[in-house]
């Protein structure tokens, strides 16, 4: 008989762990579900704000000059030495929203007396926050017997996923008088003289 008592007491010990085996499974389980959950709902909390809204253009495009997207400009990009950028956006829109690496800055209102500073034997890509002015200037160009390869808005290159540069603002000048208070007096032929 002891044989056997023996036997029932290992089954209850043997039943009797793992019912507390799994009562610890249940708490580990239930644990990690609570844990992941509180997880979720701070990330919840903290997530990204919603995407702004897709700018979507409230005047028609009416130039004779085409209006290119990131695609068409990148493409350009690959061959540099083609093309010429004309940024015709006032500089404090330049410094506040940037723009492409390398440009030619001429407003739109200077574009008629500056025609001479454009070189002839490039593709030029006018350039504006939202490509309306870049396409009065494209128009222009082109009428003068420019190569236009089209017009672009830095805002819609960057709401397509391109990336601009921030531009610096030039360090001020200094005034003429500390400049000449600074600069060495040469002296004058008449000088050696006395």
């Amino acid at each position: 008989m002891l044989i056997s008592d023996c036997s029932t007491y290992q089954i209850y010990q043997y039943q009797n762990e793992s019912e507390i085996t799994m009562k610890k499974l249940n708490s580990l389980i239930a644990l990690a579900t609570l844990t992941l959950a509180t997880t979720l709902a701070h990330a919840a909390d903290t997530a990204a704000p919603a995407a702004a809204p897709k700018y979507v253009d409230p005047n028609p495009w009416t130039h004779k000059t085409k209006r290119l997207d990131r695609t068409q400009i990148d493409k350009l990009l690959g061959h540099p030495e083609k093309i010429l950028f004309l940024d015709v956006r006032r500089p404090d829109e330049l410094t506040k929203i940037g723009g492409f690496p390398i440009y030619l800055s001429i407003q739109n209102k200077n574009l008629a007396e500056s025609l001479a500073y454009i070189p002839k034997d490039r593709k030029i890509i006018t350039v504006s926050n939202r490509a309306h002015r870049a396409g009065d200037a494209g128009d222009i160009l082109l009428s003068k017997g420019f190569k236009v390869a089209g017009a672009a808005g830095v805002l819609d290159y960057q709401d397509q996923g391109g990336s601009i540069l921030k531009i610096e603002a030039p360090a001020p000048r200094p005034a003429a008088s500390a400049v000449s208070a600074a600069t060495p007096a040469v002296p004058s032929p008449t000088d050696e003289k006395k």
